[in-house]
């Protein structure tokens, strides 16, 4: 008896896996984000299983008309409902990248294309192509622009010296941070440090 209890368990979470249904949404860049978009699916009475960085997890496919409604909402608040597959590919890379950034510091041995394909595991070639060709960046480019924006952010709170951010970013020293910063902003860290209207642009709108 034990054992029919215990295969009539394992057999509902299979076919609850299999009805488990994954929406992804482009610009979640953060964990407000995740917050906010939990509100519009509550909002809209869909139940959530999981809400992550570009992903929803939903216990059950959704209706059209529920599915058009959703995408309503997540429009009115800046987010997208991604489709197409290619398109769906590229916002995984973004959403892993992303999360990166999330983390309190990064490693000067962080290996992107190893990295990503714990995530996507696919031919690293073909997705960092995929990715230029559709963003009209590279994946390595893109990332050094979340870190220099990263670094705006932490030169406008002026808690941390130029040092210790070069360290929590995963830079090899202060002159790399410095010379990649005014490549990419067109000045050293330390006149952006000085400007009283400090410039600086949404992760999710960086190409």
């Amino acid at each position: 008896m034990c054992s029919e209890n215990k295969f009539s368990e394992l057999l509902i979470e299979q076919i609850s896996l299999k009805s488990m249904s994954e929406i992804l949404i482009k610009n979640m860049v953060c964990p407000r984000c995740i917050m906010a978009v939990e509100k519009i699916f509550e909002d809209q009475g869909i139940a959530v299983d999981k809400v992550e960085l570009g992903k929803v997890s939903v216990p059950v496919s959704l209706a059209k008309e529920t599915e058009k409604n959703l995408e309503k909402a997540l429009q009115e608040m800046g987010f997208e409902l991604l489709r197409e597959k290619q398109i769906q590919t590229v916002e995984r890379i973004k959403n892993a990248l992303h999360a990166i950034m999330q983390q309190e510091e990064l490693s000067t041995d962080l290996n992107l294309s190893d990295y990503i394909h714990t995530i996507i595991p696919e031919d690293y070639s073909g997705l960092s192509h995929l990715f230029s060709t559709t963003m009209g960046i590279t994946i390595e480019k893109y990332f050094i622009h979340l870190k220099i924006e990263k670094t705006k952010e932490l030169l406008c709170y002026q808690e941390l010296q130029l040092s210790e951010i070069a360290w929590r970013l995963g830079y090899s020293s202060v002159q790399h941070l410095s010379s990649q910063f005014k490549k990419v902003v067109g000045m050293t860290p330390s006149a952006y440090k000085k400007l009283k209207d400090k410039p600086r642009e949404s992760w999710d709108q960086l190409k």
